[in-house]
């Protein structure tokens, strides 16, 4: 009997024996088969706490990787071993890892996902592209500025100065750590198929708008380019000098590209509608009508403002803040920048609400030129004649802009900051400044001792242009010039181009 007992028990306890190691085969199989089931075991992190910070000390080939296969009895207690070996972190002390174990899988599937994660193509990264570096490059410019006639206004054209060296046109902006395609018109309208860009602001705007119509034609005459300012009620008025706005449109491609003039992006509404000499009650509040009239129409819009926000511009426009419909009276609000900063703060708000309405809409707000003179200001005896290409670095290293207000406006909505200041800084010797009358109407740069002789050289000369004489003339009392036009074709290639990638995403 004691015989057929023992034989009993033994066999009892073999098959208690296999059916463990039977359940322990099942449970890891289907740990490593069944996500499921890891919430019954030991977190992975805990397993692998030591791969990330000690590299084994044997190396691991493919083959050894895939032939090496320890039971799971190992596995467990090698990392239990591991884990009561682990040294405080704050001591960093080096600790030995075994060539085998979870722990080393772990850490070599890491490192090929590490690996899998650094060829992700640069478009799926998020770049900064306002930082990064001029660099020389032969192919530019994009066009010539004595040969876009057909969009470009003779006093920008900076092939129709008296500089006799142009040198500053050939470099092109690199983002750091990201690429950016070389800017191809026919691409562009291709990507733009169907779309509407507007841009609305002040002068500086609109030269961005004619770099952009010069770059997309590649400088070429282009007859077969519609002009639509009807639809958008951009039509020279009676005795006005030029329309508010352009826009055309590129028919094979169905592209229209427009500009609407709008220095304060602020709704202006005239004091008195029969007086032409009316004041403008500027609601610091409220978006350009234009705006509002035609943001549906819109996929892409790119504002700014800044340099019209002095008090000899609010004079000659006669601009009168107002806020809640009524006469400003806050004195801290009737501070120039302050006004400024909630103008634009205001309308992007507006805009960042009307997004969600017009899901095609990417909207972008530009940030303000950098001003680049030196040994004073324009009426103080300053001046920016630089020639010498990037004479100040080349080099764009911050990650934040320098345009703070415009980026602290934009934060936390869905309005992009286009961000061209600190790129801009660095090329004071692109100005037209003082090199060419025709250039020095749009007093960019110019002192004011230039200015004041300009105005007596028109004078003597008996120049045939009332706009002229009257703009010069109230520019030599009020005028604080807008620095410069030179953002306009250096930044515009970089501008558009991350355009066309953020729409086309």
């Amino acid at each position: 009997m004691k015989g057929v007992s023992l034989h009993k028990l033994r066999g009892n306890k073999l098959s208690l024996s296999l059916i463990a190691l039977l359940c322990t085969t099942l449970i890891v199989w289907a740990w490593d088969k069944n996500p499921i089931l890891t919430t019954f075991l030991p977190p992975p992190e805990q397993l692998d706490i030591l791969s990330p910070v000690v590299p084994a000390r044997t190396p691991v080939t493919p083959s050894e990787k895939t032939n090496e296969q320890p039971s799971a009895k190992e596995e467990l207690s090698a990392v239990g071993r591991l884990g009561k070996e682990l040294p405080d972190e704050a001591r960093g002390e080096v600790v030995d890892v075994p060539s085998t174990g979870s722990s080393m899988k772990s850490s070599l599937e890491k490192e090929d996902k590490g690996k899998d994660s650094e060829e992700v193509p640069a478009e799926n990264k998020e770049c900064n592209y306002a930082k990064g570096k001029w660099v020389a490059d032969k192919r530019r410019p994009l066009y010539s500025g004595s040969g876009c006639k057909q969009w470009l206004s003779q006093m920008w054209a900076c092939r129709l100065m008296r500089r006799t060296d142009f040198s500053y046109e050939s470099f092109r902006w690199q983002p750091q750590g990201c690429d950016m395609p070389e800017f191809k018109g026919s691409e562009f309208l291709t990507r733009m198929q169907h779309k509407t860009i507007a841009l609305v602001g002040d002068s500086l705007g609109r030269q961005q708008f004619q770099s952009l119509m010069c770059m997309v034609t590649g400088g070429k005459h282009s007859p077969e380019v519609i002009d639509v300012g009807k639809e958008y009620r951009l039509v020279k008025a009676r005795g006005a000098t030029r329309p508010d706005g352009w826009a055309y449109r590129f028919p094979s491609t169905n592209t229209t590209i427009l500009y609407y003039w709008s220095a304060s992006l602020c709704e202006l509404e005239p004091l008195n509608r029969s007086d032409p000499a009316t004041h403008y009650a500027m609601h610091l509040d409220r978006p350009a009508t234009f705006l509002k009239q035609y943001l549906h129409r819109f996929d892409v819009l790119v504002l700014n403002t800044g340099h019209h926000w002095n008090r000899g511009k609010f004079r000659a426009n006669g601009w009168e803040m107002y806020v809640n419909g009524k006469p400003n009276t806050d004195r801290k609000l009737a501070q120039i920048w302050h006004a400024k900063n909630l103008a634009v703060s205001s309308v992007i708000k507006w805009l960042d609400k009307q997004l969600p309405q017009h899901p095609q809409l990417k909207a972008f707000f530009r940030t303000i030129s950098p001003r680049h003179f030196v040994n004073g200001d324009w009426n103080s005896g300053g001046s920016c004649d630089n020639t010498i290409p990037l004479a100040g670095g080349s080099e764009v290293l911050q990650d934040g802009s320098s345009d703070t207000d415009a980026e602290g406006a934009v934060r936390g909505t869905r309005v992009k900051l286009l961000d061209i200041t600190a790129l801009s800084r660095l090329r004071d010797e692109g100005h037209i400044s003082r090199y060419s009358i025709k250039a020095s109407t749009d007093f960019l740069c110019t002192s004011k001792k230039f200015i004041e002789r300009l105005s007596k050289d028109l004078v003597r000369n008996d120049l045939n242009d009332t706009w002229l004489k009257a703009s010069i003339k109230r520019s030599s009392l009020s005028f604080e010039p807008e620095t410069s036009h030179l953002e306009g074709w250096m930044s515009a290639s970089f501008a558009y181009q991350r355009l066309a990638e953020l729409v086309h995403a």
